[in-house]
């Protein structure tokens, strides 16, 4: 059984959502650790409840971003986890941890990659006035929203969308793909080819 280790700086949803998969069986695997840099994320009390160790790396209290990082880089080492899933986690990961890690990274975007990465995803896509969003589930690769595409899932834009609205229907696609994305992979089903991801049967 697979060892998943998730990254979060927020409320922590998407992480609920992989609780919650695991809890059904949809995810054959077990979450070992919550990696946060916020003390105050809601994705804390989200592990507590469901009994999962939580680690915080508050980063106002490292000197630097690099004393930051080879911190996070040993945690993670120390996790032990067969993958990592960034779940609104709001830091890029340092390029020397993404190569340690190679191909155990997954994280989820609320747009359609190359559309649109890095922040307020849905707010970009309504400035520029697509007909149609979604979400991303990737690896992670050096870059920003850079890596490999597991899976993507389309929105349509409203005429009347804010930001808010359109997050909130995106939202609801993101925790359907990541619970899949991150099956698949506990089942050993993802092969990544250069910049294409193949899904193999079981």
């Amino acid at each position: 059984m697979k060892r998943i280790a998730v990254l979060a700086s927020g409320r922590g949803s998407n992480f609920q959502a992989i609780i919650d998969g695991i809890g059904k069986g949809d995810i054959p695997a077990i979450c070992t650790c919550l990696i946060t840099d916020n003390p105050t994320a809601v994705a804390i009390e989200r592990a507590r409840r469901a009994n999962i160790p939580c680690q915080i790396l508050d980063f106002s209290t490292f000197p630097g971003r690099k004393s930051y990082d080879h911190a996070l880089k040993t945690m993670m080492e120390e996790c032990r986890a067969d993958l990592f899933v960034l779940c609104g986690y709001m830091r890029l990961l340092d390029p020397s941890t993404v190569r340690v890690f190679h191909g155990k990274i997954i994280n989820i975007h609320p747009a359609l990659l190359p559309s649109f990465p890095g922040l307020h995803a849905q707010r970009q896509a309504l400035d520029h006035g697509v007909q149609m969003s979604g979400c991303t589930v990737h690896f992670v690769d050096e870059g920003m929203d850079t890596g490999p595409i597991i899976i993507q899932r389309c929105v349509a834009v409203q005429q009347n969308d804010d930001e808010e609205a359109l997050a909130s229907r995106i939202l609801e696609k993101e925790h359907r793909i990541l619970v899949e994305a991150v099956k698949l992979f506990c089942e050993d089903r993802l092969r990544i080819e250069g910049r294409r991801v193949i899904k193999t049967a079981i």
